[in-house]
């Protein structure tokens, strides 16, 4: 017996303007049959157009080899430029604020380089606990690299006692404490597991007060939820493109410094793609910076990431970030709603580890599975609904606005609900 009409689901899709933005993506087909996907918390679908942008690239190589870099319709020279525009509105930035470059934990190791400048009493940096293990890596061993003891030197802030998310006082009375022992405060902005959405303007507004500096790992957030960095004024953020922003496997990440760091005495490790772009092929020793966060560049980006990557934001600029975080909340309202009444008919089976609060949750919804976990996920993957299995006994799943409809959501608490009921 289905609970959720599809019908219903239908109608609400047709009222979707955004409904037809699904047919410019590649879903995914197992043994002759149509997935549904909803994974873009881990890795986003593939934009139709991406394999007409690569080939666009590898046309370019073809024909003009290295001059590639300044022939043809979109001369690769040019290609940052075409980006940042786009990605600047999607992460709330001024677009001289936002570059393109390298993977997420590469630069979070840059930005460390140039934003974590321990002395004195001044070396604590605290982060939440259990972020990322890659994250947690790069801290520990950027500690280590300065000698630094991660025991000593790294503060995270738990959930309290029986709870699964991390109090947003919690974090302020903690940054408070540590006054100015604090050097450096970065959070996600999304955790990773639980899909929680941390208050960004307050943490960076607490940190700065007492003097230390504050970035971001954007992750799961960057073309999730709404971001307003500049206005915030965060100092620096990171994010890699391969989860929301549907750039591909491996995609180029990007990284985001506030305007007021972008002056040369602003500490940093170069390359020779940061350097002056007016002066740069004269090869001249002395590092000169270019403007605004391109100064953070290292080395010659490659291109076809670059070309994944426009495709993907070419679509966000045409269906328009305010429509798509529109979308966002009422598909997440509405699968929350379809997870509530699976409550009212499952009782003891599952708990939710995703804030309840729509300001606390973005795509992502995170279900602690009480019993069978495993043998819901497989059920679920069987009948064709692609989530997502963290050990010991979480499923995640995030629908997304550009490719997920509320039909979608329907079938997925129909199935839900039917294999509940075998157990």
């Amino acid at each position: 017996m289905s609970l959720f009409s599809l019908d219903q689901a239908a109608a609400l899709d047709a009222q979707d303007p955004l409904h037809s933005f699904r047919q410019n993506f590649v879903h995914p087909t197992i043994e002759g049959k149509k997935q549904i996907y909803f994974l873009g918390n881990s890795l986003g679908l593939q934009p139709i157009k991406t394999a007409s942008a690569i080939n666009e690239v590898l046309s370019q190589w073809g024909n003009y080899g290295v001059e590639g870099f300044f022939m043809g319709e979109r001369p690769w020279m040019q290609m940052h430029d075409l980006m940042t525009p786009m990605l600047s509105k999607i992460v709330g930035a001024n677009p001289h604020e936002v570059t393109v470059m390298n993977q997420l934990t590469v630069n979070l190791h840059l930005m460390m380089a140039s934003f974590y400048r321990p002395q004195g009493k001044r070396v604590k940096i605290l982060c939440e606990a259990k972020a990322f293990p890659s994250d947690q890596y790069m801290f520990e061993t950027y500690c280590e690299h300065l000698g630094l003891n991660p025991e000593t030197t790294i503060v995270e802030v738990m959930p309290r006692t029986g709870s699964d998310l991390i109090s947003t006082e919690d974090i302020l009375n903690t940054i408070s404490s540590l006054g100015d022992e604090l050097a450096l405060v970065l959070f996600s902005g999304i955790n990773y597991y639980t899909g929680q959405v941390f208050d960004m303007k307050a943490i960076t507004k607490a940190a700065q007060e007492v003097g230390a500096l504050v970035g971001f790992d954007l992750a799961h957030a960057a073309g999730n939820i709404e971001l307003h960095l500049h206005n915030w004024n965060v100092d620096f953020a990171c994010w890699c493109s391969y989860k929301y922003l549907n750039s591909g496997p491996g995609a180029v990440g990007g990284v985001f410094i506030h305007e007021r760091h972008h002056h040369h005495n602003t500490p940093r490790l170069a390359g020779w793609w940061g350097y002056d772009e007016s002066t740069r092929f004269k090869m001249e020793k002395g590092f000169v910076p270019d403007s605004g966060a391109k100064g953070w560049q290292l080395s010659t980006p490659a291109m076809l990431l670059y070309a994944c990557h426009l495709a993907s934001l070419e679509l966000f600029e045409e269906a328009g970030i305010e429509q798509l975080h529109l979308k966002r909340k009422a598909l997440n309202n509405y699968l929350w709603e379809v997870l509530a009444t699976i409550d009212n008919n499952t009782k003891g089976l599952v708990r939710y580890l995703t804030p309840t609060d729509p300001n606390q949750r973005g795509c992502q919804v995170s279900i602690l599975m009480l019993k069978n976990g495993r043998n819901m996920y497989d059920a679920l993957m069987e009948r064709g609904l692609i989530v997502d299995w963290r050990e010991p006994d979480v499923i995640r799943l995030a629908p997304v606005p550009l490719y997920n409809s509320f039909e979608d959501i329907a079938k997925f608490g129909n199935a839900f609900y039917e294999i509940a009921q075998s157990f």
